[in-house]
């Protein structure tokens, strides 16, 4: 890949197969969105000799639970990994780059280093996509231990992520066993990025919010959500020849959408401040 745009390599690498899609690489890519002069090889370099110190601790021992242990003291108690509680929505909290360099993450983040070690080591661990709050899961036999990295990796049985669940949603979520499923990489890409486009949105980082929906749109070209969402954080920056061309391009592609009337309106709206200003 010889571009050095960070949205067309990220295209590049979506376009390729599953097994073919690397999560740290896509993960920096899109924090170079933010930090122009971020070196991906740097942080690459830096997991890969993360992993090298795990794996010489634990030799040929593949027992699951003292991988678990030593691989949990290695990143939390000695590389000293913590979940922000302090401030949580620091987007922050949501670049590889900064993870690493700080020490601090939420959920998905803590996940993917947790991960991508686990990956240059051969150890069989995924990315769960529970609900409100992303888990790990590493898989042994017929067996599956399910980690939480917000907490040092404390061990959870199934009822333990069914109470975690009531804690976050109370009772209006009924738990499912497909909460506890593994997400492919383009899941996992796209709830780290849902994570982030949140957090611009609450912040009011209008600009910042639809480079997050282009990268979206690049996971999944048919999220045609992110296209209607776009047209709004145009409207709220008065863009509005722009507005109005995401949002007729959401109701072209989406006809039939829920929502279409409420756009439709607005799309009215806009053509007439469109033809005041002119």
């Amino acid at each position: 890949m010889r571009n050095s745009n960070p949205q067309e390599l990220f295209a590049e690498m979506m376009a390729r197969p599953e097994e073919e899609i690397d999560l740290a690489t896509a993960a920096l890519l899109i924090a170079q969105q933010e930090y122009p002069s971020l070196s991906i090889a740097r942080y690459l370099h830096r997991l890969d000799a993360m992993a090298a110190e795990v794996s010489a601790r634990l030799g040929t021992d593949r027992e699951p639970y003292r991988v678990i242990e030593r691989l949990n003291h290695y990143l939390f108690a000695e590389q000293g990994f913590r979940g922000n509680r302090e401030q949580y929505y620091d987007p922050r909290n949501s670049f590889l780059n900064e993870v690493l360099d700080r020490r601090t993450g939420i959920p998905i983040t803590l996940a993917l280093v947790y991960m991508e070690i686990g990956k240059r080591i051969d150890l069989p661990i995924e990315g769960i996509g529970f609900p409100g709050h992303f888990l790990i899961g590493y898989r042994t036999g017929c067996e599956r231990i399910f980690l939480d990295p917000f907490q040092e990796g404390t061990i959870l049985q199934e009822q333990d992520c069914q109470d975690l669940l009531y804690q976050i949603y109370g009772q209006r979520v009924p738990f499912q066993k497909s909460f506890l499923s593994p997400l492919s990489k383009k899941q996992f890409l796209t709830r780290m990025l849902n994570n982030l486009k949140q957090i611009y949105l609450h912040l009011q980082a209008y600009r910042k919010a639809i480079t997050i929906t282009d990268y979206l749109l690049l996971v999944n070209p048919q999220a045609y959500e992110e296209i209607r969402d776009r047209g709004i954080f145009y409207y709220q920056l008065k863009a509005y020849p722009e507005a109005l061309s995401e949002l007729s391009r959401y109701l072209q592609s989406f006809p039939e959408a829920r929502d279409a009337s409420v756009v439709y309106r607005n799309v009215r709206t806009l053509r007439r401040l469109i033809g005041m200003l002119n």
